[in-house]
């Protein structure tokens, strides 16, 4: 994408370009979303190696995993575990621990941008569902967000009064992982049946409204210390809502706030939204470059 001479979007231009980006002077550089989908897919790698070939680097799969040794365990997983069974052994409180200081500073919701492996056959489904809009072949539906705190509450209540992880029987991530890890099984209909809901009906559907697994990465990511910033260079062209797949987490970037920030003095605003995935699509799309990246201790540092 070429976001300074043209103002080509993501939307607006073809799939696979939005994986480079033009730079100021010319030079052709990997955008957000190309970086992203590196580090997913070289996440998988490991996973399918460790297995496959006993490299034992990254054991297991998202659920639950060992790196170089040292236990990971994802924390939806782990509250299930604990409303289902009523305690934690050490290893999962050990493993629980590190994700979560690790996705403290990193950003909540990166997991889902950074590290699911649904997430990828999102975007292309999030593609095939604009072009079909874009052609009036079908509608597109949405739904109220807050919507995900209620089927975060019910799985976990399913979990308390069954004392069974209800939610892994058909959690997309986790079909998804284990196949990438173990090999193709039945489950993996549901993942397809899912992907067609989101290309024919609602876009991002999965991800917006229902995954429990994001919701809780975003509880710990509004006081996570990596966001986005926002700076006094915009000009409101609202491209970045356009592309964001929370867009809700962009409200700061509208025109009305001007008079309260100039009153203030304000110049510079994290974006701190808990449901903001740090994807970077705003920051590969923003032609006066009002958003970046910005870690919100580095005045401690």
């Amino acid at each position: 994408m070429d976001k300074y001479n043209s103002r080509e979007t993501i939307r607006r231009t073809t799939f696979w370009s939005t994986f480079f980006s033009t730079t100021k002077d010319g030079k052709k550089v990997f955008s957000y979303r190309m970086k992203r989908w590196i580090v997913v897919i070289a996440i998988h790698l490991l996973f399918f190696l460790s297995f496959a070939i006993d490299i034992q680097t990254l054991e297991g799969t998202l659920n639950g995993s060992r790196f170089l040794g040292f236990h990971l365990i994802d924390i939806f997983t782990t509250l299930e575990m604990f409303f289902a069974e009523h305690n934690l052994h050490i290893n999962i409180i050990i493993g629980v621990s590190t994700i979560t200081v690790f996705y403290l500073l990193v950003g909540g919701r990166t997991y889902c941008a950074w590290v699911c492996p649904y997430g990828l056959l999102s975007e292309i489904g999030e593609k095939i569902h604009d072009n079909l809009v874009a052609k009036k072949i079908i509608k597109n539906r949405t739904f109220d967000h807050r919507i995900r705190h209620f089927f975060w509450a019910i799985f976990l209540i399913l979990s308390f009064t069954s004392g069974y992880l209800v939610f892994e029987t058909f959690n997309v991530v986790g079909i998804l992982s284990r196949a990438i890890v173990y090999g193709w099984s039945l489950a993996l209909i549901w993942v397809v049946i899912v992907f067609a809901f989101e290309v024919f009906f609602s876009r991002r559907a999965w991800c917006t409204y229902i995954c429990p697994i994001g919701t809780t990465y975003g509880y710990i990511g509004k006081a996570s210390a990596l966001r986005v910033e926002w700076n006094d260079n915009c000009d409101h062209c609202m491209v970045c809502h356009d592309v964001c797949f929370e867009n809700q987490v962009l409200e700061i970037t509208k025109a009305k706030y001007d008079k309260q920030r100039e009153e203030k003095g304000i110049t510079r605003e994290y974006i701190t939204g808990a449901d903001c995935t740090l994807c970077g699509r705003c920051i590969d799309i923003c032609h006066v470059d009002a958003l970046e990246f910005g870690f919100r201790l580095k005045n401690l540092v």
